[in-house]
């Protein structure tokens, strides 16, 4: 794993729910976007910086694992879902920066009364089949998904499964299309993820860990004066 051939730190975030929490953490850490990233009109998907020696690249969250684990980013900021999905070897999540709070869950038909205890079958639709297949497994359920990106909410209500899985904030999207969280699979927040190999083999990695790190305790610190 190598940096490119400027030299530069590429720093993969999130397009989505977790950007506009990041930014804050990341500019206490010191790493700020130039203006055109606050440009929505902008396409680019690389941007500079205010460090010479980093730039960012902004793009889908199951993607920032992926860049980070095979080295094209050597340092990025993703929910937790995503870590536990890829469950990459070469991924190092140092830092928890309690943000992009949810929950994934399992939801269903409001009006559907069927008993889950005696099948050993389902239909589920996610994004997350890694973590939905493990979850039904436990309970002795093979759980068939089918692989969605969006529209999660629809698939009951038109027969494609009969559950769903999928992120859960405060519930409203459910409630609105008729359906109702019937398990919660695991508690997610960001974390700061680094390239294993770039964490031993480059300091400003190290360092970046230690600043995102340092202002983590510094906050825990404010909530416990307040």
């Amino acid at each position: 794993m190598t940096t490119d051939n400027s030299g530069q730190l590429t720093f993969a975030i999130p397009k989505g729910r977790i950007l506009d929490e990041a930014l804050p953490v990341m500019a206490r850490a010191g790493v700020e976007p130039e203006a055109a990233f606050h440009d929505k009109s902008n396409r680019a998907l690389s941007f500079a910086t205010n460090r010479a020696d980093m730039r960012l690249i902004r793009v889908r969250a199951f993607d920032v694992a992926t860049f980070v684990a095979h080295g094209a980013a050597q340092v990025g900021i993703v929910g937790s879902d995503v870590i536990e999905e890829f469950d990459y070897a070469d991924l190092y999540a140092p830092v928890d920066l309690d943000i992009g709070h949810c929950r994934l869950s399992v939801a269903q038909r409001v009006d559907d009364t069927e008993e889950q205890s005696s099948a050993s079958h389902l239909r589920v639709a996610t994004k997350y089949p890694s973590l939905t297949r493990r979850h039904f497994e436990a309970q002795g359920i093979q759980a068939e998904c089918v692989k969605l990106n969006g529209a999660m909410e629809l698939a009951p209500s038109l027969g494609l499964a009969r559950q769903i899985v999928d992120l859960v904030s405060t519930g409203r999207t459910l409630k609105d299309n008729g359906l109702v969280e019937t398990s919660k699979i695991i508690d997610i927040s960001a974390r700061l993820i680094v390239n294993r190999a770039a964490l031993k083999t480059d300091p400003r990695v190290a360092e970046l860990v230690a600043a995102f790190r340092a202002d983590m305790e510094a906050q825990a610190a404010e909530k416990q004066v307040a």
